[in-house]
């Protein structure tokens, strides 16, 4: 669910540490967006990383 369509980027895994350093394993999402695109001259919906939005890998349908 959690990856881009455009980069594959998706979500890693981590901990978190509290003061007295115990470790809980959490899961760190990408940013994705759901975002209307076009795609070889249609729109679709797409689920895109905000990274891509910014770099303009993918041109925005209004």
């Amino acid at each position: 669910m959690w990856r881009c369509d455009v980069c594959g980027k998706s979500g890693m895994n981590s901990y978190r540490v509290s003061h007295s350093n115990k470790h809980t394993k959490v899961w760190l999402r990408a940013n994705i967006q759901k975002v209307r695109v076009r795609v070889n001259g249609g729109v679709r919906r797409l689920r895109v990383c905000t990274a891509c939005l910014k770099k303009g890998k993918v041109v925005k349908a209004v």
